[in-house]
């Protein structure tokens, strides 16, 4: 470690060498960046697991007749597209966020594309979590009913239909906590030491 005293005006400031200095903070930022990488993959694949999820999740019950049948769908609930649609964008942002992720790993005291992946992850928290909390309301219905309005359970007729749209939901809870622990990865990747 070098040091060096500046006697030319007056003052005698210490100061190290500026490799000492950078590399540590290169290195947090280094494996700061790598595990939002690998925390974007998880959420990428929460994402797109609850959209395939509800996307497939279909039902259908004999009613007296075999050709006449009741069916489940996510297009007839309005909220299960809107979650399907959400985590579906959800999903494309992950994949294109992956690059500037990657440029992170690489450069990790590079501010500018951590700073846009920031204000990106923040908006798809709000959106996953705003998707995931309307589908689980209506999977809470459909599961418990609400006597004072006469709902009946659906999903005691439709189980299967049920099961898969709240294993998505939950997935999808579970990406949009993994999107704001990558803000909170973010925040600390883009504070100054």
């Amino acid at each position: 470690m070098e040091t060096s005293i500046n006697i030319s005006n007056g003052k005698a400031p210490l100061s190290t060498s500026s490799k000492a200095v950078q590399q540590p903070t290169r290195g947090v930022k280094k494996g700061i960046a790598i595990g939002d990488f690998i925390i974007r993959l998880c959420a990428m694949a929460a994402t797109m697991g609850a959209a395939i999820t509800v996307g497939l999740a279909d039902q259908s019950l004999p009613f007296f007749t075999q050709f006449l049948r009741f069916q489940a769908r996510y297009k007839d609930i309005p909220s299960l597209v809107f979650f399907m649609v959400a985590n579906a964008i959800v999903t494309g942002y992950l994949v294109l966020s992956l690059p500037f992720s990657v440029i992170c790993i690489i450069r990790p005291l590079a501010a500018a594309p951590r700073l846009l992946l920031v204000i990106f992850d923040a908006a798809m928290a709000g959106l996953t979590i705003a998707a995931g909390s309307a589908s689980a309301s209506i999977i809470y219905l459909a599961h418990n009913g609400h006597p004072n309005t006469n709902w009946l359970p659906f999903c005691q007729q439709f189980g299967d239909f049920c099961q898969a749209v709240s294993g998505a939901v939950v997935g999808s809870l579970i990406a949009g906590t993994l999107l704001l622990f990558l803000l909170i990865l973010s925040a600390f990747a883009l504070k100054r030491s």
